[in-house]
C-alpha cells in the first residue's frame, strides 16, 4: 500500500503528537493527534502511533481496536497483526491463548518478519510449550538473520526466563 505523506498542518500536529510520546506523556500525545483532520486519522502512521500511545496508556481495550484499524487500513502491515496479539494478550476477554492464535496465521503471511515467530515464541514459554518456544526463537534469529540481536533480546525478556540457560549458550 502506497501511503501518503501527511501534510501541514497535519504533519506539525503528527510530529508534535510523537514528540510529547517520545517525552513519556500520552496524554498530551494524543490531545496532538486528535487534531489530525478526518483525511489522515487513519493514516497507517496516525494509527501506528495511536496504538503507541494507548499502549504507553495500558489501554488495551483501546490498543486492540486501533491495531484492528491498522489491519483493515493496510493488511500489508505486519505490525498490525503484532500490534494486535500484543494488545490482546492484555485486554479485557483476550489472553494469552487468544493472542497466540491471532499471531499464528501471520507467520505465513510475513515469513521474513522475526518479531512474529519471536512472539510466537514468548507465548509458547508462557503456555509452558518449551520446545516450540526453542524452536519458535531460532526461526525469529533465522528470519532476523542476527542471532545476537534476538539473544540479547531473549536474554532481557521475562516472557523467556525459562529458556534463558540455554539462550545463554548460543
Amino acid at each position: 500500500m502506497s501511503v501518503t505523506p501527511f501534510e501541514p498542518p497535519d504533519s506539525h500536529h503528527f510530529n508534535s503528537a510523537s514528540g510529547w510520546l517520545d517525552l513519556g506523556l500520552p496524554a498530551d500525545a494524543l490531545h496532538d493527534l486528535e487534531r489530525l483532520s478526518p483525511t489522515y486519522r487513519e493514516h497507517p502512521e496516525a494509527l501506528e502511533l495511536r496504538w503507541s500511545i494507548y499502549a504507553k496508556m495500558e489501554n488495551w481495550d483501546l490498543a486492540l481496536h486501533v491495531a484492528l484499524d491498522l489491519m483493515r487500513m493496510d493488511p500489508g502491515r505486519p505490525s498490525g497483526y503484532v500490534h494486535r496479539s500484543y494488545a490482546l494478550r492484555r485486554s479485557h476477554g483476550g489472553g494469552l491463548h487468544a493472542a497466540w492464535s491471532a499471531l499464528c496465521p501471520a507467520r505465513e503471511l510475513f515469513p521474513k518478519e522475526p518479531i512474529i515467530p519471536y512472539n510466537l515464541a514468548c507465548y509458547a514459554a508462557q503456555m509452558g510449550r518449551l520446545e516450540e518456544s526453542w524452536d519458535l526463537l531460532h526461526a525469529a534469529m533465522e528470519a532476523a538473520g542476527d542471532i545476537k540481536f534476538i539473544k540479547d533480546l531473549a536474554l532481557k525478556d521475562p516472557d523467556l526466563a525459562a529458556l534463558k540457560e540455554r539462550v545463554a549458550e548460543l
